[in-house]
């Protein structure tokens, strides 16, 4: 196998893929639609924030190893690691995958590998493969009628955002292909860097595992932020009573919190739920956690409803989980635009530590500034934690007396 591949999509998951091969050997050529991200990881700089990532994407680009383009070069390995979103009807909206897939079918000769990496419902990489075999009647999955080959395998990523360059290399790998050979084609490439087990399936339950790891934790998270609404109600602290139900020796309940974000946990399940009905619990746990939010909306409405006319508001946090900057699917992102719609004569004020300037989803909000924590905190009647960034810890000493604190995180308790 040539040790020359592609990455198509140089996002969260795709550009630390692209590193870690690169460190590993290969000759890496990745592919984004993005001029920033093209420009970021040319000059060796990372678009986004991931510890451990920056000083790596330097040393492999400074070496030759990793380079950066816009065109779909040919190449004997392709990853495709493109966003996955869902449509408004929770089905997979395929149209990120279909440009990847589209961009590549008129490079192909036969004997070519594509690994999706992009995390899908069951049968994504099939079609993945009919839209290539659609264009390319001269090409075959298997072999039939003597056609050259073309080999599709999925290999989900399992990594923490914060974590990505310690488990890129460290957890195990599920690898799936549509035949044996393309699932151990696909195993050689991951091999080359996991220092993990790499596990061989078929693509369907390699699709199927990642949606499954994640709706055991969206289960898990709904289990704990339904257990808050139910303290709220009772006058109970569920910190202290999840500390205290903890200690049995078979219980392990997770912290509630705001909601559920990032394009894993609050997409994932949803995938399962959009393919059949039978998935009545992890359908029930996502409206859980989606509806968090509204929780958290009411407790601040509360509190404006106790100022004395127009209150200012600070909220800390907009990423989806602590100490990442990432804003996809962030339910503290989202009640930001609530409090600022909703509250038109109010002043909002925004606080995200990992984010250098106001998010491009609140610039349009007249009423809304960006600041630093001190500065939020001190104009502040109503203070609002929505994220436990280690940057707050301690936070609550400075709010000044009389001023309105909501933790929905458990930070300050």
């Amino acid at each position: 196998m040539s040790r020359e591949l592609v990455v198509i999509g140089l996002g969260y998951i795709g550009l630390p893929t692209a590193v870690v091969l690169a460190e590993s050997g290969w000759q890496v050529t990745g592919v984004d639609v993005s001029d920033r991200t093209i420009e970021y990881v040319q000059a060796g700089k990372l678009p986004f924030v991931e510890e451990g990532l920056e000083d790596a994407l330097a040393k492999v680009v400074s070496e030759g190893t990793l380079t950066a383009q816009k065109e779909t070069p040919e190449a004997e390995i392709y990853i495709v690691s493109v966003p996955s979103p869902f449509k408004g009807d929770y089905e997979l909206d395929p149209k990120y995958i279909d440009s990847a897939t589209d961009a590549i079918i008129p490079n192909l000769k036969g004997g070519e590998l594509l690994i999706l990496e992009s995390t899908v419902p069951p049968g994504t990489t099939e079609r993945m493969a009919e839209r290539v075999m659609a264009a390319r009647p001269d090409l075959s999955v298997d072999g039939e009628g003597g056609r050259p080959i073309v080999y599709f395998g999925h290999a989900p990523e399992r990594v923490l955002p914060g974590r990505i360059m310690i488990e890129m290399r460290a957890n195990d790998r599920i690898v799936g292909g549509m035949t044996d050979e393309a699932t151990e084609k696909t195993a050689e490439v991951y091999r080359s860097f996991c220092e993990g087990e790499v596990i061989l399936t078929d693509a369907r339950t390699a699709e199927m595992a990642k949606l499954t790891e994640n709706s055991f934790r969206d289960v898990n998270i709904a289990f704990a932020n339904e257990l808050s609404l139910i303290c709220d109600e009772q006058g109970i602290d569920v910190w202290e009573l999840i500390s205290l139900a903890n200690r049995h020796p078979r219980v392990n309940i997770l912290n509630p919190g705001p909601g559920v974000g990032g394009h894993c946990i609050a997409v994932d399940p949803w995938f399962i739920v959009s393919t059949t009905p039978t998935a009545k619990l992890i359908k029930q746990a996502r409206l859980v956690n989606d509806s968090k939010p509204d929780w958290v909306m009411e407790k601040i409405e509360e509190e404006i409803s106790k100022a004395d006319g127009a209150a200012t508001i600070a909220l800390l946090g907009l990423a989806f989980k602590p100490n990442i900057d990432d804003l996809r699917e962030s339910p503290a992102m989202k009640i930001a635009e609530r409090v600022a719609d909703e509250h038109v004569g109010n002043r909002v004020l925004v606080v995200e530590p990992y984010v250098d300037e106001m998010p491009a989803k609140l610039k349009d909000r007249k009423n809304v500034e960006f600041m630093k924590t001190e500065d939020a905190i001190e104009q502040a009647d109503v203070v609002v934690l929505l994220v436990s960034h280690k940057d707050f810890e301690g936070v609550q000493n400075n709010v000044p007396e009389g001023t309105a604190v909501i933790d929905t995180t458990g930070l300050w308790r």
